[in-house]
């Protein structure tokens, strides 16, 4: 606000010294035209130029009503002969400027319509000087290297009305370009930051709503025979609702406004949290090898990613595989984060879980174990994380059973992509 203040300061600040210098530039015309002199006192050189560029002055404010003021007192003095002869078209040089402004700020019917007006007014006041005013005139007593004539000075001034107007049009032009751009940018970027929300909701919820149901099923089928293990299930099912609720209140609170109350902020996963989500796999009778390799800790929107891409590795393999074996593999060397969760498939030759393997990279339909392309969008939101940093990405079933996901995520130190 301060600094649009300062700029609306500065441009009456310009129109005011346009003013003057047009002002004394059709005061020295009058007074010295380069054809006969006007009939008119030469002291009234003065309010006539004065009157002339007035609107200029004050053309920001109210355009359309200073482009009738220019257009009438310049019409008005020609038809009254208080012009320069063979210089009539500095009488509407103020109409030019202001009609610029009109053309740069109002609609193109409106401007076209005060160009038509303008031309028309012109024309007529120039014919009706030189055909009332003119003969009656004292010749000039050196003759101008000009000629006074008509069609010089209509033909001037409708092509400085025209090209103003034409200036004009093309500049409110590339301002509603400007804008419809930075509404689209705008636009573009919230439809973007929504869809990361969901990915980030999809992760929290997909991968802690498999862990209650694997553990809710198994302290549903032990509650009478075997308690304590139920009890078990049902304080991880606690401990899982728990965090899942946190980390849903951190995602939750970037969609406040910023003059909502705020709550302190939870710090987001990373790399760090990766040991966690194996103890959450184990629990669920997955057998999770963990191998972190850092080298140089990675940028936090990059160590999101690997905990994210991770997290819902783990998931799909607790949701579509049940107990096996499963090896997770992190390798951050300070280019690039390297992701491998493979898992063996299901034991004993046993079909997977209801549902199929979400939808990844090489498994075609009816693949082994069932994980063909339908699904949900687990892989495709690990795919797009990849892509994000301009990295490679990989999921498949493995030819000696299993499933395969792999992911490389190259980075430059402040996390932009390499």
């Amino acid at each position: 606000m301060e600094r649009d203040g300062r700029r609306a300061g500065r441009d009456v600040v310009v129109d005011a010294a346009v003013a003057v210098a047009v002002a004394l530039l059709i005061r020295y015309a009058i007074v010295d035209p380069p054809g006969p002199s006007s009939p008119w006192l030469a002291w009234s050189a003065w309010p006539v130029a004065v009157l002339l560029s007035l609107p200029i002055a004050f053309r920001r404010r109210r355009p359309r009503v200073m482009l009738v003021v220019a257009c009438v007192a310049g019409t008005g003095v020609t038809v009254a002969g208080a012009v320069a002869a063979g210089a009539i078209w500095l009488t509407f040089v103020p109409t030019v400027l202001v009609l610029y402004l009109v053309a740069a700020t109002t609609s193109i019917a409106w401007s076209a319509a005060s160009l038509a007006a303008c031309l028309s007014a012109a024309v007529a006041a120039i014919l009706a000087f030189y055909v009332r005013v003119f003969p009656g005139l004292t010749p000039s007593p050196a003759p101008s290297e000009i000629p006074a004539a008509w069609p010089i000075e209509i033909g001037t001034a409708g092509v400085l009305l025209t090209v103003a107007w034409a200036v004009g049009t093309v500049v409110r032009w590339k301002r509603d370009t400007t804008a419809r751009l930075v509404r689209h940018l705008a636009e573009t970027a919230v439809a973007d930051e929504r869809r990361r929300i969901a990915r980030e909701l999809h992760d929290i919820i997909g991968h802690s709503m498999s862990l209650i149901a694997v553990k809710a099923t198994v302290a549903n089928h032990v509650a009478e025979t075997r308690p304590q293990e139920a009890r078990a299930a049902l304080a991880v099912i606690e401990q899982t609702s728990r965090s899942t609720l946190t980390e849903i209140h951190r995602v939750l609170d970037l969609l406040r406004s910023d003059g909502d109350p705020r709550q302190d902020t939870v710090p987001a996963p990373g790399m760090a949290e990766l040991p966690e989500l194996a103890a959450h796999a184990r629990s669920a009778g997955v057998e999770v090898e963990l191998t972190v390799r850092e080298e140089a800790a990675p940028p936090a929107a990059v160590a999101v990613s690997v905990y994210r891409i991770v997290q819902q590795a783990l998931t799909n393999v607790v949701t579509h595989v049940g107990p096996t074996r499963c090896s997770v593999t992190v390798d951050a060397d300070g280019r690039a984060a390297v992701i491998e969760v493979v898992d063996d498939g299901p034991r004993h030759g046993r079909p997977p879980r209801a549902g199929r393997r979400e939808h990844g990279g090489h498994s075609g339909p009816g693949g082994p174990g069932g994980r063909g392309e339908r699904g949900g969008h687990g892989l495709i939101g690990m795919r797009e994380r990849t892509r994000m940093y301009g990295g490679t990405f990989d999921a498949g079933p493995r030819p000696e059973g299993g499933f395969r996901v792999s992911a490389r995520l190259p980075y430059d130190p402040d996390g932009t992509s390499a």
